[in-house]
């Protein structure tokens, strides 16, 4: 037999039918999901990390400041908080670097390049504006060195930052004080009615100088040479108004130290004529053309010469023989002081060998050498001059060594022990230009010194039997109770010379027996 199946054509369309619309239905409902599920995982994955990728580079473009803000709560949103806290921190290490870049590290002043940024925009301004005037102080503290060297650079250091402290105290919120470097700082005062204004500044700064700073312990005097360039002399460039308040200052520095000195355009050639005098210098001393001149010192009872002062003279190859007071103040401004020093030392002890051979059981027993104030902060200084009396073969109980005054006092404790490390090569000690700094009388006895050289402005003036007199008999006096030696300076005039013996000075020197001269005649004098 036989099953016979059917199906009818309209049975078969509606079974068609109704999986193509639970086909349809199903398709329907997967992409909804998904568009759901795809909202959902853009909303939690992709675009937070699309914002993370916008943040980065706009980091990227130094734009530090827009917070990354991101609300959700998994290990995307940590990731977000970190990328976020690392932003602000880039923020500001990138905010320090900026500042540190125009600003000092110890003092916190506007440095060198914000300062010329300022005055740029001032010098813009002056040129637009009718009746816009700015001036620029230029300063520099007089004997930093000495403070840094025998104080140290802590205090220093501490001084700086004391000073920048009181040169904001001296001027407006609108102004700008900088530091430049080293001991130099700039004021820069905008928008003033003139060279009144600037002086009225440079007036309270020296006033604010008078006071002691109180640094580590210490009371630090110091004091600060100014120069002045102001706007009416038409700058184009920072670099110009600058430099001209630095020739202005160094004007200051040369006349006399803490003094204030407005630019002219004539401080051009004296600054070309200083810079060439620098280079000749540092030519000078390659080729040591700097020679002894010898001062006779006589023995006011014997009359007759003892000893001799060796004194620096250059010997220029074509401006000829230069005086001290032209080269002096500029070797010891730029320490080539030291190397002169060392060069006429060292001759002084060569040639006073030769003549304590040649005139044996002559009244002539010492040479005597000055040594300037930085050649005693140099840390070699005893072994060179042991080393120089060596070499040239010099006893050295001939060899007076002359320090001035005030470098004394300054730092007393450390130059009592120098004093004793060079007395114990077995030269003798003197204290030069006596009576014109601040030395304590009473810690004088605890110096290791051999005498005092009287100096010659109370010499000059000893005629007037009065204060001078009485200072010269007040120095004798304290020789005698030190049992020191005592020499005038700068005797001129036989009466001079008969009011020294009549305060019994032991020895003397001047212009009244000879001026310094050079060796051959200085032995010639010896001969008699």
């Amino acid at each position: 037999g036989y099953l016979r199946l059917g199906l009818t054509k309209e049975g078969l369309r509606r079974k068609i039918r109704d999986l193509v619309v639970s086909t349809a239905l199903f398709t329907s409902v997967l992409v909804i999901v998904g568009s759901v599920l795809s909202f959902y995982l853009s909303r939690r994955i992709t675009y937070p990390v699309a914002r993370l990728k916008a943040a980065a580079e706009e980091i990227a473009k130094g734009n530090f400041d827009t917070p990354i803000e991101i609300r959700t709560t998994d290990e995307i949103a940590d990731l977000a908080r970190s990328f976020d806290y690392m932003r602000g921190r880039v923020r500001d290490y990138n905010d320090q670097l900026q500042h540190d870049a125009i600003h000092d590290a110890l003092t916190g002043l506007p440095n060198r390049a914000l300062f010329s940024d300022r005055l740029r925009h001032a010098i813009t301004l002056a040129k637009r504006r009718p009746g816009y005037y700015y001036g620029v102080l230029f300063i520099d503290l007089d004997g930093f060195k000495v403070i840094n060297d025998s104080l140290g650079h802590t205090v220093g250091d501490l001084l700086l930052i004391e000073f920048s402290k009181k040169l904001m105290a001296c001027v407006r919120p609108t102004d700008t004080v900088a530091r430049l470097g080293g001991d130099e700082f700039a004021v820069l005062l905008e928008d003033i009615s003139g060279v009144s204004n600037t002086m009225y500044v440079a007036s309270r700064i020296k006033e604010g100088l008078k006071k002691p700073f109180a640094v580590h312990g210490n009371e630090v005097f110091v004091t600060g040479s100014m120069g002045i360039a102001l706007s009416s002399s038409g700058y184009d460039t920072p670099e110009q108004v600058i430099r001209d308040a630095d020739t202005a200052m160094y004007q200051s520095k040369a006349h006399r130290r803490a003094d204030v000195t407005i630019f002219e355009p004539a401080m051009h050639s004296r600054a070309m004529e200083r810079l060439q005098l620098e280079m000749d210098l540092r030519r000078a001393i390659e080729r040591q053309e700097f020679v002894p001149y010898y001062q006779a010192i006589l023995s006011v009872k014997e009359k007759c010469i003892v000893g001799y002062e060796a004194l620096a003279r250059w010997n220029h190859p074509e401006r000829g023989l230069i005086p001290p007071g032209n080269f002096i103040p500029m070797a010891e401004e730029t320490g080539m002081i030291v190397a002169i020093d060392r060069l006429i030392l060292r001759q002084a002890c060569v040639q006073m060998k030769k003549w304590l051979d040649r005139f044996r059981g002559n009244h002539l027993n010492f040479v005597s050498v000055n040594l300037a104030h930085k050649q005693i902060l140099q840390p070699d200084l005893v072994e060179h001059v042991a080393l120089v009396l060596d070499e040239s073969g010099l006893p050295p109980e001939h060899l007076k060594l002359e320090i001035t005054e005030n470098v004394l006092f300054e730092n007393p404790e450390s130059a009592s022990t120098l004093l004793s490390r060079l007395r114990g090569l077995g030269v003798q000690l003197y204290i030069d230009d006596f009576g014109t700094g601040y030395s304590s009388l009473s810690y004088l006895h605890r110096l290791p010194i051999n005498g005092l050289k009287i100096d010659r402005s109370f010499v000059k003036r000893i005629d007037d039997v009065g204060e001078n007199h009485a200072i010269i008999r007040t120095i004798m006096t304290l020789a005698r109770d030190l049992n020191i030696d005592a020499v005038a300076e700068g005797v001129e005039t036989t009466n001079q010379l008969a009011h020294i013996a009549s305060l019994d000075c032991a020895y003397w020197q001047g212009f009244l027996f000879s001026k310094p001269v050079k060796s051959e005649e200085a032995q010639a004098l010896i001969a008699g």
